[in-house]
């Protein structure tokens, strides 16, 4: 059975950096596409990046020139990286399997002035 566990979150002041990891079990990861997902405070969850089987990436236009996602298949890992922090980038990141549509539980970055 597929499972995505995201790690990495915590608390983080403006301007920092951080970098969250999400492991894959239970599916042939290379054949994925996967991706990051927030969902802000009272928002709706909304794309941070996307990064296909063949290592093409997709930015959200509120991460673009802050962010690089990457993918190690060997260990079946997501990264996500996260430069400049906002208050704004303050949600429940998730790890996502697109070609599966299965999710990870999440992991809370919080961003402080």
């Amino acid at each position: 059975q597929l499972a995505l566990v995201e790690s990495g979150g915590g608390l983080v002041q403006s301007g920092g950096s951080l970098r969250l990891s999400c492991v894959s079990t239970g599916a042939i990861f290379s054949r994925s596409a996967m991706g990051w997902y927030r969902r802000p405070p009272g928002k709706t969850r909304e794309l941070v990046a996307t990064i296909t089987d063949g290592h093409r990436t997709l930015y959200g236009d509120s991460v673009k020139g802050r962010a690089t996602i990457s993918r190690d298949n060997d260990r079946s890992t997501i990264t996500l990286q996260l430069d400049d922090l906002k208050v704004e980038d303050t949600a429940v990141y998730y790890c996502h399997d697109l070609k599966w549509d299965t999710w990870g539980r999440g992991t809370q970055v919080t961003v402080i002035a």
